[in-house]
């Protein structure tokens, strides 16, 4: 059996398409996404629009939607939490920065008709799961379970990151969230991230997902980097009228750009 996961396509509609292409190919038995449809890109709007109908035709009981912390944001008005400024430098850029955020997500949400809206809110703090057979139980969560917006990263302590699963059943916990690929094995759980389709941080031009075959008890994890057209998607920035184009732009360069 053969289980696609993609997250955080972040209204980057050439990466969607072009992890999608790649997701079909591999021909996938189900199809999980685990959240951070829309927000900050170009095309939010038309990403929960395609997803929409990709579920469709690949069939609802097969391709499973959870919501994000920013899909939330979108829906409900709420906002990241920021730390304090921990200095006088910082603290003049932080108005800044929260305005720019927020002048984006309204725009974003500016998109939508009400049928997207609505269906958006329908899939905020879901989780999803699977019983593999031979193997057990596999869960699908945005940040972690319970919560969409906590960092479970490559350097959280196995302690804390065993905590954040503590009350689940299962052996595989599958996430996104921090756009950076991950696999871990914690002993009781193995987690694995398949980093961002939009947004990549650990791999910028490239449209993240992950692959897990469940065969006679096992589970092989391919996680998946495909280049997009990254310079369309800035052009798109610009083009669609988006309010910071430059400050979307910078999250998807290629940093030896």
């Amino acid at each position: 059996m053969k289980l696609a996961v993609f997250s955080d396509v972040h209204g980057n509609l050439g990466a969607l398409e072009a992890a999608w292409v790649d997701i079909e190919a591999a021909a996938p038995d189900v199809v999980w996404n685990l959240g951070d449809l829309a927000a900050f890109g170009a095309r939010s709007a038309a990403c929960v629009a395609r997803i929409r109908q990709l579920r469709e035709s690949f069939g609802k009981e097969k391709f499973h939607v959870i919501g994000g912390n920013t899909d939330r944001y979108l829906v409900t008005g709420e906002r990241s939490k920021t730390p304090p400024a921990k200095d006088e430098e910082a603290f003049k850029k932080l108005a800044d920065s929260r305005q720019t955020a927020d002048q984006v997500l309204n725009w974003n949400l500016r998109q939508f008709g009400w049928e997207d809206y609505e269906w958006l809110g329908k899939i905020l703090g879901r989780e999803t799961s699977l019983d593999a057979k031979g193997y057990g139980g596999v869960i699908g969560y945005h940040a972690i379970p319970g919560d969409d917006e906590p960092l479970l990263t490559p350097e959280t302590p196995a302690e804390e990151a065993l905590d954040a699963l503590l009350d689940r059943e299962g052996r595989l916990g599958i996430g996104g969230h921090i756009h950076v690929q991950m696999d871990r094995d914690l002993g009781r759980w193995r987690v694995v991230n398949v980093g961002s389709v939009g947004m990549s941080g650990d791999m910028p031009g490239k449209a993240q997902w992950g692959l897990f075959t469940f065969d006679e008890g096992d589970v092989k994890v391919d996680l998946r980097a495909v280049p997009y057209d990254v310079a369309a998607a800035i052009a798109d920035l610009h083009d669609s009228g988006h309010p910071a184009p430059e400050w979307a732009a910078n999250r998807l360069r290629p940093k030896q750009e």
